[in-house]
């Protein structure tokens, strides 16, 4: 019997979008507690936890955050012509928040489960056509991925993710697709989906 991960506490940052292993959102941070955050994740090279806020509406306070989200790790920071804090961070693991809480100053922490990155796995020739299609995305509105090896299209995970970030999903849509754990379901789920966005 495998014994169970232990938790680890990090803050957390609720959003209105989702953010997925390896893909990369860009922050503009000017509130306190995430200027704190920012500051304790590069003193010890730590990362964040992203997570959906479910009420939809960052202002409401208490934010009711999801339980699954990706840990942000930043990768590259500057200030802006307003003197305000901009910052990229890139997803990692994903994980499960068991207990949460509010610190005095306002920033929610979290007790988590950090999932393993999924295994690789070669995507089915029934999703062939997926792979045409995040090709066209990319090209159009994802150039950091312009340049990626031929071979990346064909790992289900990564094809999954990025498709999920780029297709005109609803954030509940992309919360489910986040929280499958399995790429070829991930996938399928996807396909399933795209008759909505084909022109009649």
């Amino acid at each position: 019997m495998v014994a169970p991960s232990p938790l680890v506490e990090i803050p957390l940052f609720p959003l209105s979008t989702v953010l997925f292993p390896g893909g990369q959102l860009q922050l503009r941070i000017f509130e306190p507690r995430y200027l704190d955050l920012v500051r304790e994740c590069t003193r010890h090279g730590t990362g964040f936890g992203v997570c959906m806020s479910l009420d939809g509406a960052q202002r409401r306070e208490p934010v009711l955050p999801a339980a699954v989200g990706t840990i942000a790790r930043i990768s590259d920071f500057h200030r802006d012509e307003e003197g305000l804090l901009n910052i990229v961070v890139t997803g990692d693991s994903r994980f499960r928040a068991v207990r949460s809480r509010v610190r005095n100053d306002g920033l929610l922490r979290g007790e988590v489960d950090v999932w393993p990155l999924e295994p690789e796995v070669q995507v089915p020739v029934e999703f062939a056509l997926l792979q045409g299609i995040l090709e066209r995305l990319i090209e159009t509105m994802a150039p950091q991925w312009r340049h990626v090896a031929r071979d990346t299209y064909e790992d289900a995970s990564w094809l999954g993710f990025r498709l999920a970030e780029l297709l005109p999903l609803d954030p509940a849509e992309q919360q489910r697709m986040l929280e499958l754990d399995e790429p070829v379901q991930r996938l399928a789920a996807l396909r399933d989906i795209l008759p909505r966005f084909q022109k009649s």
